[in-house]
């Protein structure tokens, strides 16, 4: 088979893979489906290399603390650029813990990220349970309830004679 040599301005005399197989099995790329690596199930073998999933850093209070002092320092130009390079951080740490750190001193700079728990969000959390319960507590009552009136009933059956309680209607 005849192929062009790119690059070279040349044309070079070269066989093609899969030579000698019928010219439907070979494919596009002139590579011929035997001469291709298979894995099980026909499938391509996996990469065996793990990636490490990259993770949020977390920063101490103390520690954002220490670097918005040190960032105070600073004065020549530059100086805070080589502070954030040398610790890897960015401006925009800098900003934030600014914010919290006139919000609420240290413990803002500690305050949880995301979003703030809604009051009303609770409430109905709250109401939603206390309905549960309260749908629980209904159904003991009525199971209670039956299993009062199927005593009544066997004592009937068996002739004992049930004293009245006052006592403890009196309690309640």
């Amino acid at each position: 088979m005849k192929s062009l040599g790119y690059g070279t301005g040349q044309d070079e005399e070269t066989t093609a893979p899969g030579a000698g197989e019928t010219e439907g099995a070979r494919r596009a790329s002139g590579v011929s489906p035997a001469a291709r690596p298979v894995g099980v199930a026909g499938l391509r073998p996996v990469d065996p290399e793990v990636r490490p999933k990259a993770e949020r850093r977390k920063f101490s209070p103390s520690y954002k603390l220490q670097i918005l002092q040190q960032a105070e320092i600073c004065q020549e130009p530059g100086e805070l650029g080589r502070l954030l390079r040398r610790e890897g951080l960015y401006a925009s740490h800098l900003s934030k813990w600014r914010q919290l750190y006139k919000k609420g001193g240290l413990e803002g700079l500690g305050a949880p990220r995301g979003r703030k728990p809604d009051a009303e969000t609770a409430t109905r959390q709250r109401l939603r349970e206390l309905e549960q319960e309260n749908q629980r507590l209904r159904g003991k009552l009525r199971q209670a309830e039956a299993i009062i009136e199927v005593q009544k009933k066997v004592s009937e059956i068996l002739g004992i004679q049930l004293a009245p309680n006052d006592d403890r209607d009196a309690r309640i």
